[in-house]
């Protein structure tokens, strides 16, 4: 009779030895608390962006001097009157500066000012607003020097027309000028660009329904400076304007504007 070789065989506990888990179980409940974690911010964000604020970028200088091109800005969704909106909505007033969708191409998003209201009779004269035959106290605007046009600064003039004038619009400002003024329909507001000569807002394509309004902006959260098109610094200045990289990270943003209100 033979006797098995120990030697040779593995004893019976170190054959069933389970595999430590310890280490591959921590690692697992780290993975799920981080995406737990992101799939929280995901949610917050999403919240946020669809009923609250979402940001926007000014690509014209229509509202210079209060918002440049290259402004990104943050807006506050819940003063659009919508049902939709989980918090009670703010109210419109005259000098809001409000986002909203544009109504000859709703896919389209632009920023202007309220300054009609509903109900209230508009005409402009001699880069002045009357608003029910009182003349408007607006600190914000800008009348730059520019061409005259009998068109843009004596509205509603329907004695003469512009080439940039939405035509749907033209027919309908025939109908709403009463005796020089321009009558607001109700739930409509009259906009108009901060940069009143270098603006195509309601005078030309008409008024903004309240559906059609997203919200106002509540701060400039960044500003990115525009490509300079002015070639007439030599090689050297340029060199000596934007010392390496700090120069260059200076150049390209305002940052000054960073966190800025809106008003």
């Amino acid at each position: 009779m033979t006797t098995p070789d120990s030697s040779s065989a593995g004893t019976p506990a170190e054959a069933t030895q389970p595999v430590p888990v310890a280490a591959s179980t921590a690692t697992e409940n780290t993975v799920l608390l981080a995406l737990q974690a992101l799939l929280s911010i995901i949610i917050v964000a999403l919240f946020i962006i669809t009923f609250t604020v979402q940001p926007f970028r000014i690509p014209s200088a229509s509202m210079v001097p209060t918002l440049l091109v290259g402004d990104f800005l943050l807006v506050d969704k819940q003063t659009a009157d919508r049902d939709r909106l989980p918090l009670a909505p703010g109210k419109i007033h005259r000098g809001d500066v409000v986002v909203f969708h544009f109504p000859s191409s709703p896919s389209v998003h632009l920023v202007k000012r309220i300054v009609g209201l509903p109900g209230e009779r508009l005409h402009m004269h001699d880069d002045q607003v009357f608003i029910n035959g009182k003349p408007l106290l607006e600190p914000y605007a800008v009348y730059r020097p520019s061409e005259p046009d009998s068109f843009r600064d004596n509205f509603p003039r329907l004695t003469s027309t512009d080439p940039d004038i939405d035509a749907k619009w033209w027919m309908q400002l025939r109908h709403l000028e009463d005796h020089g003024d321009l009558r607001i329909p109700a739930n409509n507001y009259f906009v108009l660009g901060d940069n009143r000569n270098n603006s195509e807002d309601s005078r030309y394509w008409g008024l903004v329904p309240a559906s059609a309004i997203i919200g106002k902006p509540l701060i400039v959260y960044l500003s990115l400076r525009e490509p300079e098109s002015d070639d007439r610094n030599t090689r050297d200045d340029r060199r000596a304007q934007q010392p390496g990289l700090l120069g260059n990270l200076r150049s390209l943003a305002r940052w000054h504007r960073a966190l800025h209100i809106v008003r």
